[in-house]
């Protein structure tokens, strides 16, 4: 089978060779490794990258977006990825000034201005300073959404609004499955728009579904383009659950949960939703009622546990099963336990993909990297 065959007969409940391995990205340090060099690989790094590329012209930008698809290919390869993930940072703001190596101004100092920094060691690239920003108030939020719905009825997506997935297909042709994006659907977690969950309902439900509109459109051109497997959801939990009640989910979310899927169907992908987290509180109604294909992001160290998951919901596509933290802070030991559990849920249960559910954090010790790189390729063979 080719590995893009492979994805998509365990998504579709056929008999496969081997059980498909993915991951869900990596950060800068752990790509160096992987590939033996610098790589244009991560998140905050390649923040801070893309905007030293556009403070020193177009031809540096070009050169940086270059090699960003080629590594980001070549790891995929180096780890035998069955499905290609293609994500990672972007910065698309050019600095007005360098204040130092790694601490750039954006903006006017009369007018709006912040400031970015870059760790080289957390790889984590943040504002630390800026003018003042307004928080929202309730009775902003009727603006806000009406410029979303109108965004979202002028949006008319082409395969030229996804060039990572386009120079993705055009590199390994049939060869891997590609991972689509572009069906995010999710509620600012800043303190007004929880309280609107509460007071005002109504607004945040046109929210959702002027996202919802926007998705199903990007849907279209995904699987026209032919990426099948499609990142949706947005986080909204943690270890102890998700940051609103199942019934502001049920009244907020799941309506544009719902319109996603359908959209889904009739674009012929598969609509996998992705938080970290403890989602059992809403996952009746996430995974069962709202006609999700599969989740995506699965926070094994919170308790979205792969056999659970199965039993729960036999029929759902599940991706994930070894976890971000455990890369970061256990044990080698640790690390091939997840792995060799994950797969052999895999390999008895069906319709799994197993990876790493989340991005590979720049402070993992390489060793882990090692291990899990090296169990999930010698150990999936059925």
């Amino acid at each position: 089978m080719t590995r893009r065959e492979r994805v998509y007969a365990t998504f579709s409940g056929e008999d496969v060779d081997q059980v498909p391995i993915y991951c869900a990205g990596m950060h800068g340090r752990i790509g160096d490794h992987i590939l033996g060099r610098d790589a244009h690989v991560g998140f905050g790094r390649q923040q801070y990258r893309e905007a030293m590329a556009l403070w020193h012209g177009p031809d540096a930008h070009a050169e940086f977006v270059e090699r960003t698809y080629e590594d980001t290919m070549a790891w995929n390869e180096a780890i035998d990825a069955d499905l290609v993930f293609v994500g990672g940072g972007r910065f698309g703001s050019t600095p007005t000034r360098l204040i130092d190596e790694h601490t750039l101004f954006f903006g006017d100092e009369d007018a709006s201005w912040y400031v970015m920094r870059f760790d080289p060691d957390t790889e984590l690239f943040q504002r630390v300073d800026g003018s003042p920003v307004p928080e929202p108030e309730l009775e902003d939020l009727h603006a806000i959404v009406e410029r979303a719905e109108q965004e979202a009825a002028e949006y008319a997506p082409t395969p030229d609004d996804f060039p990572m997935q386009q120079r993705a297909l055009e590199h390994f042709g049939d060869e891997r499955a590609i991972f689509g994006r572009g069906i995010m659907v999710w509620v600012p977690r800043e303190k007004v728009w929880l309280e609107a969950m509460l007071l005002r309902p109504d607004v945040v439900l046109r929210w959702t579904m002027a996202l919802a509109e926007k998705a199903c459109k990007a849907a279209r051109v995904m699987g026209e383009m032919g990426c099948r497997v499609i990142f949706g959801g947005g986080d909204f939990a943690g270890k102890n659950g998700p940051l609103y009640s199942p019934a502001s989910f049920k009244r907020c979310m799941s309506p544009a949960v719902r319109k996603i899927s359908a959209g889904c169907e009739e674009a012929g992908v598969w609509h996998m939703f992705a938080s970290d987290g403890d989602l059992w509180p809403v996952a009746d109604e996430l995974y069962g009622n709202c006609g999700v294909h599969g989740y995506h992001e699965i926070d094994r160290r919170a308790g979205m546990d792969l056999n659970k998951l199965r039993d729960r919901f036999p029929d759902l596509r599940l991706m994930g099963g070894v976890a971000s933290e455990t890369l970061h802070i256990g044990t080698t030991e640790d690390v091939r336990d997840e792995c060799l559990s994950s797969l052999e849920v895999a390999k008895r249960r069906g319709r799994i993909i197993v990876g790493v559910s989340n991005t590979v954090v720049a402070m993992s010790p390489l060793e882990n990297v090692d291990v899990m790189v090296g169990t999930l390729q010698g150990n999936r063979s059925l």
